[in-house]
């Protein structure tokens, strides 16, 4: 049985049939929903892996759904892949860059859904909901957290010597150009 849940909410058959001929057999458990009401209380359910969005659906919209789903960190870390035929009225509501949702403009081929789906998982883990090892309360962990933060400092502080170095660059170039 396949344990990894992915939620297809579209208004069209043909579409969340689509989507699941084209993910490998056996791997995923294809749920789905035809409208964005449905497709909400499925995601509070059930808890997906991942959810392929309609922008345009029935009785909640997909715009509806994904501001619910931005509300929440739980699911924000779900990966989501937006879906429409119409990318113009998607960037009309959302501009590009997308950063927390992939998008696949319809009608699209497997490679295009496989893409999609890889880059939804790669914006999907910058909301991961990871739980602290100061809260696991295990020393090891806190001490691996307090290095990695450790050299997380170290680059923060070479990118601001860059930086600062830039902006005097800047300022003189300026001055010379006005003085």
């Amino acid at each position: 049985m396949a344990n990894r849940k992915i939620l297809v909410i579209d208004d069209s058959r043909v579409i969340r049939r689509c989507v699941k001929d084209m993910l490998p057999e056996g791997q995923f458990e294809v749920l789905e929903a035809e409208d964005g009401a449905e497709g909400w209380n499925l995601i509070r359910s059930t808890e997906p892996n991942l959810i392929m969005l309609d922008f345009f659906l029935p009785k909640m919209s997909g715009w509806d759904v994904y501001q619910e789903i931005q509300k929440q960190q739980q699911l924000k870390a779900i990966p989501l892949v937006l879906m429409s035929g119409r990318k113009e009225e998607v960037t009309g509501k959302i501009q590009e860059p997308f950063v927390d949702f992939a998008f696949v403009e319809k009608p699209f081929d497997q490679k295009q859904l496989i893409e999609a789906i890889k880059d939804a998982m790669q914006k999907a883990k910058k909301h991961a909901v990871a739980k602290p090892a100061a809260v696991s309360g295990d020393p090891q962990a806190m001490a691996a957290e307090i290095q990695a933060l450790k050299v997380t400092i170290v680059k923060m502080q070479e990118e601001m010597k860059t930086m600062k170095k830039q902006f005097n660059q800047v300022v003189q170039f300026i001055k010379q150009k006005l003085g």
